[in-house]
C-alpha cells in the first residue's frame, strides 16, 4: 500500500469527488472530460481492492470523520459484507463509464458534464452506505445517494422526467425521514450506540413485539429496497436515459438499499436475536409477495425498460426474503445476490440501451429479428438473463441455491416452493424476449414464428447493425463476467463468512 489502511478507506470518497471536480474542470473539451471519468473510476477500483487482502485476513479499519452531536459521529469503518459492496460498485462503475460515453454520444444527449459530474458524486455516497460504521453515517451516505441522483433521473428535462424525478425523490425522502430516522433515534434510545456490532444490539434492549415494529419501520424506511408497495420510484426512474437505469439498477441505489437491509439486520438486529424473537415472520410473507407480484406485473409490460425494472423489484426481494428468514446460510445467499445480480442485470440494461441507440426501439412487441441485425447484444442478453434465472454455470445460480438451502434449513417448504415459481416467471418473461430476438421475423415480414426466411445460406453480415463499440463492449464484459463469477463464489463466501459466525 502507498498509504496506510485508514487514508485508503478516506480516498474511496475522496476520489470521486476529485474526479467530480475535474470533470467540471474539463467541461468545455470532451475528451479529457471522459478521460478523466474513466481514470477517476479506475483510480478508485484499484483502491477499493487495495483494501481487501487486509480485510481478508482480519482486519477492520476504521476511519472517525466528524462528530455530529456527543456521541454520535460519522465514522467508516470497512467489514466483510460492505467491502463486497464496494468492490462491486467500484468495479461496475468502471464498466458503466465506458458505457455511459457511448451511450451519451451515440443519442447526442445534453447536459453530459452535469451527467458524469452526478454520476461520480453517487459513486462518493455509494461508498460511504458501504463503509458506513454506525447507523447515522448510514443514514447521512443514504441521502446523500438520493439527492444526487435525483439529478440523473430528471436529465431529459421535459415532463414525463420531471413527474418520474418527483415520485422518485418523493418516495425515497419521505420513507427515510418519516421511517428510518424514526427507527435509528428509537434505537438510540434503547441502546445507547448507533454503532454496527456483530451480533447485534438490541439484544437484552428491545422486547420481541418493539423488534417487530423497529424492524418494519427499517424495511420500510430503507425505501430503495423496493418493498411493496412502497417500490413506484424504481418504475418511474426508468425514464432516465439508459446508463442511469444500470447505476439505479446494478450499481448503487438499490443494492444500496438492500445492502442497507442486510447491514442492519446482522450489526443491529444480529441473526440470532431476530431468529429467536420470531418478529421477521411478517416481513418473509412481504417479500415473498413482492418477489411473485413484481414477476407477474413483469410479464405484462411490453416497454424493455418498464419489463426489467419489475424484474429488479423482485430480484431484490430475494435479498429481503434471505434477510426475514434470519439463517446465516440464508443470509449468504442474500449477499451473494447483491453480487450476481448487479451484473446480470446492468448486462441487460446495458443491452436495452444498446438497441435504443442502434435502432431506436423501446417495446418488446418491436423487437422481432432484432437479433439477426444485433446478434452480440442479443447474446449477451441471453447470458444476463439466464444469469438471472438462475442457471449453472453462471453466477445467479449460488444466490438461489444458497436461498434454497437456508429455506430448507429453516424448514420453510413454502419459501423453496416461492423461488421455483419465481424463477419459472423469470423464464417466462426474459427468455421470450430473446427468442423473438433471433426466432421471429422481422415486422413486415410473413409470420409464422420460427425461422422464415433464416435459412443459413440467407444470412449476411451486411445485416448486421450493432451499437457503437462502447455500447456493445460492456455488455459483453458483464455477460462474461456471469461465466467468471460462477467460479468465484468460492473466494465471496470466505470474505463474508466472518459476519455470519458468531
Amino acid at each position: 500500500m502507498i498509504f496506510s489502511l485508514e487514508t485508503h478507506v478516506a480516498l474511496t470518497l475522496i476520489i470521486p469527488l476529485i474526479g467530480a471536480l475535474g470533470i467540471t474542470l474539463a467541461h468545455s473539451a470532451p475528451n479529457i472530460r471522459e478521460t478523466v471519468t474513466l481514470v477517476t473510476a479506475a483510480v478508485l477500483c484499484a483502491n477499493v481492492f487495495s483494501i481487501l487482502p487486509s480485510i481478508m485476513n482480519g482486519i477492520e479499519p476504521v476511519v472517525h470523520m466528524s462528530e455530529m452531536l456527543p456521541g454520535i459521529a460519522l465514522v467508516l469503518k470497512v467489514e466483510p459484507l460492505g467491502m463486497t459492496f464496494a468492490a462491486v460498485a467500484s468495479t461496475l462503475w468502471i464498466i458503466n463509464s465506458i458505457y455511459s460515453i457511448g451511450y451519451m454520444r451515440g443519442n447526442n444527449e445534453a447536459k453530459q458534464t452535469r451527467f458524469y459530474v452526478c454520476f461520480a458524486v453517487a459513486i462518493a455516497a455509494t461508498m460511504g452506505v458501504a463503509f458506513s460504521g454506525n447507523l447515522i453515517t448510514l443514514f447521512v451516505f443514504y441521502e446523500v445517494l438520493t439527492l444526487s441522483t435525483y439529478p440523473l433521473v430528471t436529465h431529459k428535462g421535459n415532463a414525463d422526467a420531471l413527474r418520474g424525478g418527483r415520485i422518485y425523490l418523493g418516495i425515497l425522502i419521505s420513507t427515510s425521514i418519516g421511517l428510518f430516522l424514526p427507527a435509528i433515534i428509537w434505537v438510540y434510545s434503547l441502546t445507547g450506540t448507533l454503532d454496527f456490532v456483530k451480533g447485534g444490539i438490541l439484544q437484552g434492549h428491545a422486547s420481541a413485539g418493539v423488534t417487530g415494529v423497529l424492524l418494519f419501520l427499517f424495511m420500510y424506511g430503507i425505501g430503495k429496497a423496493a418493498l411493496m408497495p412502497i417500490h413506484r420510484w424504481l418504475p418511474a426512474a426508468m425514464v432516465a436515459p439508459t446508463p442511469v437505469s444500470a447505476l439505479l439498477h446494478a450499481v448503487a441505489v438499490v443494492k444500496a438499499g438492500v445492502f442497507s437491509v442486510l447491514k442492519v439486520v446482522i450489526y443491529i438486529f444480529g441473526i440470532d436475536f431476530l431468529a429467536s424473537t420470531g418478529s421477521a415472520e411478517w416481513l418473509t410473507w412481504v417479500a415473498a409477495y413482492t418477489l411473485v407480484a413484481a414477476s407477474v406485473v413483469a410479464l405484462t409490460k411490453d416497454n424493455l425498460k418498464a419489463r426489467l425494472a419489475y424484474s429488479t423489484i423482485s430480484q431484490l426481494a430475494y435479498v429481503v426474503l434471505a434477510a426475514s428468514m434470519a439463517s446465516s446460510v440464508a443470509v449468504a445467499g442474500g449477499a451473494l445476490q447483491i453480487v450476481m445480480h448487479a451484473f446480470g442485470k446492468i448486462t441487460l440494461f446495458f443491452c436495452a440501451g444498446a438497441i435504443y441507440t442502434a435502432v431506436h426501439k423501446t417495446e418488446i412487441s418491436d423487437m422481432r429479428g432484432l437479433g439477426r441485425q444485433m446478434p452480440i447484444t442479443f447474446m449477451a442478453f441471453l447470458i444476463g438473463s439466464l444469469s438471472i434465472i438462475g442457471l449453472p454455470p453462471l453466477g445467479g445460480s449460488w444466490s438461489k441455491f444458497y436461498l434454497m438451502v437456508g429455506a430448507a434449513e429453516t424448514g420453510d417448504l413454502y419459501i423453496m416452493v416461492v423461488l421455483l415459481i419465481s424463477s419459472l416467471l423469470n423464464i417466462a418473461y426474459l427468455l421470450p424476449i430473446v427468442a423473438r430476438g433471433f426466432f421471429y421475423p422481422p415486422l413486415g415480414q410473413t409470420d409464422p414464428p420460427v425461422a422464415v426466411g433464416y435459412e443459413k445460406s440467407s444470412f449476411s453480415w451486411s445485416e448486421i447493425k450493432e451499437a457503437p463499440l462502447f455500447c456493445v463492449l460492456p455488455p459483453v464484459i458483464t455477460a462474461l463476467m456471469c461465466f467468471v463469477l460462477f467460479f468465484l463464489a468460492d473466494p465471496i463466501m470466505r470474505l463474508i463468512e466472518p459476519i455470519l459466525t458468531p
